[in-house]
């Protein structure tokens, strides 16, 4: 099986249902104000009415009040949660919600000590390591990455269909992330870039042979 895909930072119906038709197996709606990918709740949960049966809608914080995130939660049915910031482990399994970790790679982070820091996580997310929080459009040292986390590995951070396939055949990962490396510009996906994208992840995962 090649890696399972997920396109994140939607903010458009339209962009939701590309990504559906094109094969994505997740898709992640971002809510850290800062970012230029932020959805609003009402703009959330019509993104949520429009995901078909058997995807995975993902939610992503970063250093969210635990407050907010209930309320957020409660608004837009989601079923993965995905955490860029800081939070430990005793804050992230709080809310009774399989989630994901993300670590943002840089020389010198010990990925082994980070991944047995989350024990309850679904997989490890490993992004670039830039000021701010995600959304970077870099990629990282991909030689940082350990031969095994101990958990699944999700592969993000400056992917596009042009790297993907490399990153698949060295690390063969569980899943691969993609939100800048898909679009128009920033918040807006590109439907051919998405189709690229998925096609040069299917393609290098079967030569694998994962």
């Amino acid at each position: 099986m090649p890696p399972r895909i997920k396109i994140c930072g939607l903010t458009r119906v339209e962009d939701l249902e590309q990504a559906v038709h094109a094969g994505a197996d997740a898709l992640g709606l971002v809510f850290y104000p800062p970012s230029p990918r932020f959805v609003d709740l009402p703009t959330a949960a019509r993104l949520a009415r429009a995901v078909p049966p058997f995807v995975t809608l993902v939610g992503l914080f970063v250093n969210a009040d635990p407050a907010v995130v209930r309320a957020t939660l409660a608004a837009v049915p989601m079923h993965l949660l995905q955490w860029h910031g800081d939070e430990d482990e005793a804050y992230c399994r709080q809310f009774d919600r399989p989630y994901i970790k993300a670590a943002r790679v840089r020389p010198g982070i010990d990925l082994l000590q980070y991944a047995a820091g989350f024990p309850s996580a679904q997989a490890i997310l490993l992004d670039a390591f830039v000021d701010g929080y995600g959304g970077g459009g870099t990629v990282f040292d991909w030689s940082l990455v350990p031969r095994s986390l101990g958990k699944p590995l999700i592969l993000s951070g400056g992917l596009d269909a042009d790297n993907v396939g490399e990153a698949v055949r060295r690390l063969q990962p569980d899943a691969v992330d993609v939100s800048s490396g898909v679009e128009a510009s920033k918040g807006i996906k590109d439907a051919e870039r998405i189709r690229a994208f998925v096609a040069a992840v299917k393609t290098a995962g079967s030569a694998s042979g994962r």
